[in-house]
């Protein structure tokens, strides 16, 4: 989802698990040494596949065989819904409606051709911002809710009936919801520095264990795998399930939702209401500003030096550094600023009980930086 400038390679391990520092180190000492010595090799992919140094398989079999285990495939397909999936012209198209065919439930596709250079798309990550078109279309029709994928089809975001657009905080709730209270599972969950409590609160409710990591699923990955947890969500809309990858599937999360609605009877505007009737209203937001590179170190240490009693009207407890420079307020609330890993950008996220909170928390997170949009 990034820009092209900002691109670059992703490195999965034998168990499809993002790579580790260890590794990625590694790759990148030896492609230093290969530069330093302008040795690049390149080979015609024509001859490449002849040699056998690329070699093609499909996965489509055995990938859809899977992620139609994880739920009841058949009363998705045959409860009669009409769903509308936005891939945003990238690596998931078409996978969501080949998973559900031969049924009732029918799937219309937005932007279900790959095209790398995403046409008409700020960016193709599954946020409100990016999903006007669907949203707009989810509004318009009778779908029973909206999918979208991002560009390389590990991220999902999701639009309820009415073409509101379900932030990834509520819809990671909304999942862990599905799998502690619908499906009865229990087991650890995972969650990043900068996502919602909404899932704190759940935890401790249905008695499971919650672990907090830095942002990066690769640090989610490993505690999934190290606690073996029911599921890992991170704030850019990356959820990871046990018996699964080790890493982030859009389309089974879209799966997981889809069955969500035929298990529970329920509407996604319905299970959201219930959700906060659980767990008590959260508002979340983030505020991205670009900045020069040569004015981050002023920044960091204008924001390290900060030491606010209160924000939004709400007393601040402690304040840490685990991933960026997070501020906990009292009852769980909390501000957070820290610096994007592949962009020159710092952002700024808040969840604050009230939207009139979440702005004055978001704009408190600015000044404490020097810095506004």
């Amino acid at each position: 989802h990034n820009p092209a400038r900002w691109n670059g390679f992703k490195v999965k391990l034998p168990t499809g698990a993002p790579a580790t520092e260890t590794v990625t180190s590694e790759l990148e000492r030896l492609a230093a040494g290969v530069l330093a010595e302008g040795r690049v090799q390149r080979v015609e992919l024509a001859d490449a596949e002849q040699r056998g140094t690329i070699q093609r398989f499909d996965p489509a079999p055995s990938y859809l065989g899977r992620i139609r285990s994880f739920v009841d495939i058949e009363e998705i397909r045959n409860a009669g819904m009409s769903v509308l999936v936005d891939s945003m012209y990238g690596a998931a198209s078409g996978w969501t409606a080949a998973a559900l065919a031969e049924g009732s439930t029918r799937v219309r596709e937005l932007h279900g051709e790959r095209n790398p250079s995403f046409p008409g798309l700020r960016a193709p990550e599954p946020i409100a911002s990016n999903l006007g078109e669907f949203l707009g279309l989810l509004a318009q029709d009778d779908f029973a809710i909206g999918l979208a994928t991002d560009g390389d089809g590990d991220r999902f975001g999701m639009g309820d009936e009415h073409g509101r657009f379900v932030t990834q905080l509520q819809t990671f709730a909304l999942l862990v919801y599905y799998l502690l209270e619908v499906r009865g599972e229990r087991g650890s969950i995972v969650r990043s520095i900068n996502t919602t409590r909404m899932v704190d609160k759940l935890a401790e409710r249905y008695g499971c264990e919650l672990v907090e990591t830095p942002v990066g699923f690769k640090h989610l990955s490993a505690k999934m795998t190290e606690l073996d947890a029911l599921v890992a969500g991170e704030e850019s809309a990356g959820f990871g399930f046990r018996g699964h990858l080790p890493e982030r599937d859009g389309v089974l999360s879209g799966l997981y939702m889809l069955d969500c609605l035929t298990q529970t009877k329920q509407t996604p505007s319905e299970l959201l209401a219930g959700l906060q009737k659980l767990v008590g209203p959260h508002e979340y937001g983030r505020v991205d500003i670009t900045m020069r590179a040569n004015d981050r170190d002023d920044i960091q240490q204008r924001v390290a030096d900060a030491a606010p009693s209160e924000v939004a009207g709400i007393k601040v407890t402690s304040r840490d550094t685990l991933d960026g420079f997070r501020f906990t307020l009292e009852d769980g609330w909390w501000l957070l600023l820290r610096f994007s890993g592949t962009e020159p950008l710092l952002r700024v996220h808040a969840e604050m009980p009230s939207t009139e909170q979440l702005q004055e928390a978001l704009q408190v997170g600015q000044e404490l930086a020097g810095v506004t949009l």
